[in-house]
């Protein structure tokens, strides 16, 4: 009977795919006024003024039995019922309270989950999310201000999550959730075939130079495409952390600010002279045969040539980089991979947004007290949060000999016959609380997301949120030049370069880049103003 070790890479790569998936849901300008004032570096301080009157901060009253009715995204696990059922019996004992627990599935999730907050329904907790229009769902009074909740009915989490978590859940002066306290970091990257790097004695990858170093040693010794397949996301991602670009709103089209450090310095950049330069080094990079001169439209993934030994470079952001390289030791360990995460250019990591996955409830809930309590025992409780996040013991899991880590399948289970447990639990992680076993993954994953750590700044970007509905017809039509003349010469695959550079801007400004500039320009001071951010 097997027994495998549960791994980081295997629940930040579901993490990370479903980002990917949602990326491209709409999201609404948050017109942000966070103010600091709503999150106190000492919360206990505040917490006498900021309770309801007439409540007893010390003892709410629980001696009314209620039942909950809460909403996770996605599908239920296999024994979800036996579970809920356990946690009710706790919560019973506990707080005089049972849940309803109710998933969206993933079918056409976004559509019953903007229902669910239009309709009215009585729901008394929900997840929330930026990429589940948070911020626009809050400007449009869909969920409950918690300021006045949180220091009687979470003390807990009122007590210990940061303020700038607190700040990034407030919209118009008000907290509209409770975020997940686990720090996501996915800066993009490359992973590589570390073993041919050695065994052709080519430099360490640690700069751009060494990149090209290595792409054209591979290119002239082992006579491989290096990035054989799909190089755009490669070469794109690359530029922008290169010159410390950082995205506006999540925006991936041709706005941005110049840098972290000046966040209202926000351009156009193919009107830059650092796009001329990196155009210019892409030509030569195409022409020495780093990427096929068919790469735009080739749908193969420059993953799975690596995986035949057709390639040697593949775009992944570091959860993705993670699962990768776990599942080529499964699949094919002679292969040896490096990664190298493209935060290193600036020294810089931003995480996600800390509302990127987060709890809230909505206005029409009948019960919001009880729910924060609940709520902060699941948070804060060990035999609460390993229910509800890993299973039933013996049946979803087991731990392993430290007594700290889970074990999947569990002791004494077949793993052919094991469903396991897993559900989209990411509204209330608690990263002090996680018992996945992080060793058992990517060797250099914990070293890697200690790096990122330390060089970690607020997300201060993802929180300029736009609809694009003012320039609706200018994005679309900037888009569209960006596919038909920005994509080829990101790429080297124009004959002249200083022409098609000319060609490039000319077709940006007809299509409306200014205006779109000049809006981006607009909703990103207003955060920036109500963030007090220079």
């Amino acid at each position: 009977m097997k027994r495998k070790i549960k791994t980081m890479g295997t629940v930040l790569v579901s993490t990370a795919i479903m980002a990917s998936m949602l990326a491209a849901c709409g999201s609404d300008n948050n017109n942000n006024s966070n103010k600091s004032s709503n999150a106190s570096s000492n919360p206990g301080t505040e917490a006498s003024s900021n309770t309801n009157a007439g409540t007893d901060a010390k003892t709410p009253d629980t001696s009314k039995k209620v039942q909950l009715t809460w909403y996770l995204l996605g599908d239920p696990a296999p024994d979800q019922e036996k579970v809920v059922a356990e946690w009710n019996k706790m919560l019973e004992q506990d707080l005089n309270t049972t849940v309803k627990l109710n998933f969206t599935t993933w079918t056409d999730w976004q559509t019953k989950y903007n229902l669910l907050l239009a309709s009215g329904e009585k729901v008394d907790m929900i997840f929330a999310s930026s990429w589940a229009d948070f911020y626009k769902f809050a400007n449009q009074g869909a969920f409950m201000p918690l300021n006045d909740l949180l220091p009687t009915y979470a003390p807990q989490a009122w007590s210990s999550i940061s303020e700038q978590d607190w700040k990034e859940a407030t919209v118009n002066d008000k907290i509209y959730a409770v975020p997940a306290t686990y720090p996501e970091y996915t800066p993009d990257g490359l992973v590589y075939r570390d073993d041919w790097r050695q065994e052709l004695g080519l430099p360490e990858i640690k700069d751009l130079d060494s990149i090209e170093a290595y792409l054209d040693g591979v290119k002239k010794s082992k006579g491989v495409t290096p990035i054989n397949g799909k190089a755009y996301n490669e070469v794109n991602t690359m530029f922008k952390a290169y010159e410390g670009y950082q995205l506006i709103g999540g925006d991936s089209g041709v706005i941005v600010a110049k840098s972290y450090d000046t966040p209202r310095d926000i351009v156009a950049y193919p009107f830059t002279p650092e796009f001329e330069e990196w155009a210019k080094k892409m030509k030569t990079w195409s022409e020495k045969g780093f990427w096929k001169s068919d790469t735009l439209s080739d749908q193969k993934e420059a993953g799975d040539a690596i995986k035949t030994g057709q390639g040697a470079v593949y775009w992944r952001n570091a959860p993705g980089a993670g699962g990768f390289i776990t599942g080529m030791e499964k699949s094919n360990p002679e292969i040896k991979l490096g990664y190298f995460p493209f935060s290193r250019f600036q020294g810089l990591t931003v995480p996600t947004l800390s509302v990127n996955n987060a709890m809230a409830i909505p206005k029409s809930a009948p019960n919001p007290e009880r729910s924060l309590m609940v709520l902060d025992k699941l948070r804060n409780d060990p035999k609460y949060y390993d229910l509800m996040s890993y299973g039933l013991e013996g049946t979803d899991y087991s731990m392993d000999a430290d007594g700290k880590h889970i074990v999947t399948p569990p002791a004494g289970v077949d793993a052919k016959d094991f469903k396991g447990y897993g559900i989209a639990s990411w509204g209330y992680r608690v990263e002090s609380m996680e018992r996945v076993k992080q060793a058992g993954g990517w060797e250099g994953f914990d070293a890697l997301l200690e790096e990122f750590k330390s060089q970690s700044k607020p997300n201060i970007f993802a929180q300029v949120i736009m609809d694009y509905a003012p320039v609706k017809s200018q994005q679309a039509a900037v888009n569209s030049v960006i596919q038909q003349y920005g994509m080829p010469l990101m790429m080297g695959l124009v004959p002249d370069v200083d022409k098609a550079i000319a060609t490039y801007r000319k077709q940006l400004e007809a299509a409306g880049v200014n205006d779109v500039l000049k809006y981006v320009q607009e909703q990103a001071n207003k955060t920036f103003d109500a963030q007090g951010i220079k």
